[in-house]
């Protein structure tokens, strides 16, 4: 069978788990129980950062994190690249910033967006930190994340708060997702855009992220 996660971030994730526990004496477990480990090593770490060695933070991290997600909800990594810039003439899958995470209902990210983002304590320019999903899913997203509180800057961009909001958006998804092929023979059952259902408000229990991350247009 072949392996789900491409060697070169498996690589990058076992780095990052070496470099914790050589800062930390800590191990990281690929688990959401020693998530919190990681974003004290990255709140540390950076401190007087050198460019290439907060470049391998981040990537590092990122890989250790997305794999962290792709064991927890599944998916699969996107390591192609998907936007050509000319004058680029790299192969594709050599920009880790363009790594993604697509999970089984199609919700995506940048797990290296997320680490540049909780490292910054806000968005970087140079990364992607939001969320993306197919087109049809896009209202559903945008919808939940809105309905979500505002939580302290310091916790809002941290990895833990990033895996609370993509299980309850992965949830929500899955449930639509059922709803729709419930709903299969009648194509105006589930509608788009702004008549979406209220049924996207799934669970008692919401992580909370403030509004303002709530994606415009594509949740890209």
């Amino acid at each position: 069978m072949e392996d789900p996660v491409p060697v070169r971030v498996r690589e990058y994730a076992d780095q990052a788990v070496a470099y914790v526990r050589r800062a930390l004496g800590m191990t990281l477990e690929y688990d959401s129980d020693t998530l919190p480990v990681l974003d004290h090593y990255l709140r540390t770490v950076t401190d007087g950062a050198q460019a290439e060695a907060l470049e391998l933070v981040i990537t590092t991290a990122g890989c250790y994190f997305g794999e962290v997600v792709r064991r927890r909800l599944g998916g699969r990594w996107e390591i192609t690249g998907r936007v050509e810039v000319d004058g680029d003439d790299r192969p594709p899958g050599s920009n880790e910033a363009e790594w993604r995470v697509v999970l089984p209902t199609g919700l995506n990210f940048s797990p290296l967006g997320f680490v540049a983002a909780a490292i910054a304590q806000g968005d970087v320019e140079e990364f992607d930190s939001e969320f993306d999903a197919p087109a049809r899913m896009r209202p559903y997203v945008e919808q939940t994340l809105a309905r979500m509180g505002e939580v302290p800057l310091e916790d809002y961009y941290s990895l833990c708060n990033r895996l609370d909001t993509l299980e309850h958006v992965h949830e929500v998804l899955v449930a639509v997702a059922a709803q729709m092929m419930g709903d299969v023979a009648d194509p105006d059952a589930v509608p788009d855009g702004d008549d979406a259902p209220e049924t996207a408000d799934v669970g008692e229990t919401e992580p909370v992220v403030p509004a303002s991350d709530e994606p415009s247009g594509p949740v890209n």
